[in-house]
């Protein structure tokens, strides 16, 4: 008797909308820690009249896709990533591929699928920190980690009112100015390459996929030198 296992896997349409952002990277103010410098940003933004609402959090897992070392073959990776303002959904984003979105149990399903999705969880990256709101612009200020070892800092900041990222460019851009006087981010490359330019959920994703590579480059630099 043969016996066939299907396996279902749900992909949902987001209903919250989000508005355009910029994730950036902010570099650690000299002589301070990370934390140090989080707390330093979190007072600046307090002094200009923002008010806490709440914590966020971003995390992003990564999976070797087939056999790992498979000989003549590069390797693959998918992400697997969560969002605090989308909690309801699973982002798997393909490495230079596209963003797949679906319900919580696709977490699930990538443990069943362990045999084909290798879980490398030393790789984990996760960014947590302060949400702020100062009138029509949402800030988050994050301590982003590697394996629970702090290496970077994050700064989101949104423009509530806009959902088409080219339009308000500028204004974000001025804003964060007002509390990042020393590093203000250059355009993300997503914002160049929309065709609709309407914002989605996938792009803010895509922007933490992004800076999240850069610090495990960082890492493994910096590894590297100290052996």
């Amino acid at each position: 008797m043969c016996l066939t296992l299907c396996v279902c896997v749900c992909v949902c349409e987001i209903v919250i909308v989000f508005c355009a952002r910029s994730v950036s990277q902010v570099p650690v103010a000299e002589g301070k820690s990370v934390q140090q410098t989080v707390e330093m940003l979190n007072r600046k933004l307090e002094q200009l009249g923002a008010v806490k609402q709440g914590n966020f959090c971003v995390d992003c897992e990564t999976y070797h896709a087939g056999a790992i070392g498979s000989p003549g073959q590069p390797p693959k990776f998918l992400y697997v990533m969560h969002n605090s303002e989308a909690p309801l959904s699973c982002f798997a984003l393909f490495e230079n591929g596209p963003c797949l979105v679906a319900d919580p149990n696709f977490d699930v399903l990538m443990i069943k699928l362990k045999s084909y999705f290798q879980n490398a969880k030393s790789n984990k990256v996760e960014s947590r920190g302060a949400r702020y709101q100062y009138c029509d612009f949402l800030v988050k200020v994050g301590t982003a980690t590697i394996a629970s070892s702090a290496r970077g800092i994050t700064v989101e900041v949104e423009y509530c009112p806009c959902v088409t990222a080219n339009d308000c460019w500028n204004l974000l851009m001025e804003f964060m100015q007002s509390f990042l006087p020393s590093h203000i981010p250059g355009v993300p490359s997503m914002f160049g390459v929309k065709t609709d330019g309407v914002y989605s959920p996938s792009d803010t994703m895509a922007q933490y996929l992004e800076l999240f590579s850069k610090l495990r480059k960082q890492q493994a630099a910096t590894g590297s030198g100290m052996r």
